[in-house]
């Protein structure tokens, strides 16, 4: 039997446990996280089936930065279902970022950028912003029990200088300019599958 239990990056070696449960709080979130989500709840990969009367999904999502990477911009938890036509649909939820104190989502929902350290003459960046270790407890406001969905966490970087950014410091020549000096390496969960 295969399990799913796995997740990917885009070739940092960012750490993640993504776990969904019917019961999980705040409080769940100072203790072992691996613990309280396989005692609990499951984990990426795993099915949620039938939903308790009353009750919507809670999320536990834990992320820890690559040593040899950038700082950690967000983590974001993505839904998506089925409507009774069979359209597809999918939300976008930033749960936890970097500097809440200052940073908040706008009037229209989006968290504004992280910033940009990155210095493309050298092709490095510092580690000034962004977090190393994001966690968050979210919870589906919008879950309705009679519908299947999935939920896959994604966690994002500051930004960091592209592969083009380091060879043109390597071989010495001018770094292109319709193409893209830095990126935000990303790291993406297996989904939580819920079954009415």
């Amino acid at each position: 039997v295969y399990k799913r239990q796995v997740y990917a990056t885009t070739g940092p070696r960012i750490g993640v446990r993504f776990f969904g449960g019917w019961d999980f709080v705040p409080e769940d979130l100072r203790y072992d996280l691996a613990e309280i989500g396989y005692a609990r709840g499951v984990p990426m990969g795993a099915v949620l089936d039938k939903a308790p009367r009353g009750k919507s999904p809670t999320f536990m999502v834990a992320a820890m930065k690559d040593p040899l990477s950038g700082n950690l911009d967000r983590v974001q938890i993505v839904k998506l279902w089925l409507d009774r036509r069979g359209q597809t649909h999918e939300q976008v939820h930033d749960v936890v970022w970097s500097d809440p104190d200052h940073r908040h989502p706008g009037p229209d929902g989006r968290l504004p950028p992280v910033g940009n350290t990155v210095d493309v003459s050298s092709a490095t960046w510092q580690d000034t912003i962004g977090d190393p270790n994001l966690v968050a407890l979210w919870q589906d406001q919008d879950f309705h029990p009679r519908q299947a969905a999935l939920y896959y966490a994604r966690v994002i970087e500051v930004p960091t200088p592209r592969w083009t950014s380091y060879d043109a410091v390597r071989y010495e020549i001018e770094h292109p300019e319709n193409v893209p000096a830095y990126t935000q390496e990303r790291a993406y969960t297996s989904p939580i599958w819920y079954n009415p």
